[in-house]
């Protein structure tokens, strides 16, 4: 992945008020009872880049086993994806929630997207209109619930992965005729999401 960097430092904060608790270092030590998919939501990071810079072609591991951990996402671009979850989410299930976040992370490692999920979430269209209407409308300044701080840990964790979802739409929600011309790869509730 294009954003692919061992941590250096050493580094552990916990933001109050954001539910997320940044725990970063250049190695984790596997304990027992751990594994990838834990790790991955605790630290931050996607299991599929773990297994890449430790070269694992499963998910075994092994407790006293060391793991190069990549960059983590970062405290405030989590709460960010989140607070954005929340706001386009709201009433749609667990599933839809997890996918939304998976839109914008896919964007992030898209060459067709900005390279950051502030910048994604920020970037406007040529005609300068916001990629996401929470932004325009400041749904995006508003706190995220629990369950939305839950889909992004999991999303982030699950990157990689998936079926390469770059867009979504409530097709009753919206008239624009470019959007409905993209591939649909899955429709959850009441959101469509599309390549």
């Amino acid at each position: 992945m294009k954003k692919l960097i061992a941590i250096t430092t050493l580094a552990a904060a916990f933001i109050s008020g954001t539910g997320f608790s940044a725990q970063a270092e250049e190695t984790y030590k596997v304990q027992s009872g751990d594994s990838l998919w834990n790790i991955g939501k605790t630290y931050g990071v996607s299991v599929k880049e773990v297994q890449a810079i430790n070269n694992k072609g499963n998910h075994l591991i092994f407790p006293g086993e060391a793991l190069k951990l990549p960059t983590p996402v970062s405290e405030e671009e989590k709460d960010l994806l989140a607070r954005l979850v929340h706001a386009e989410s709201k009433g749609e299930p667990y599933e839809g929630k997890v996918a939304v976040a998976t839109v914008v992370l896919n964007r992030v490692d898209s060459d067709i997207f900005p390279d950051s999920i502030k910048e994604v979430v920020t970037e406007t269209s040529a005609g300068g209109v916001y990629q996401f209407s929470p932004v325009k409308n400041g749904e995006i300044n508003k706190k995220a619930d629990e369950e939305a701080i839950k889909a992004v840990e999991e999303a982030i964790a699950f990157r990689g992965d998936g079926n390469n979802s770059l867009y979504f739409f409530n097709p009753d929600k919206t008239s624009d005729e470019w959007i409905r011309t993209r591939t649909v790869t899955k429709t959850i509730g009441n959101h469509v999401f599309a390549q």
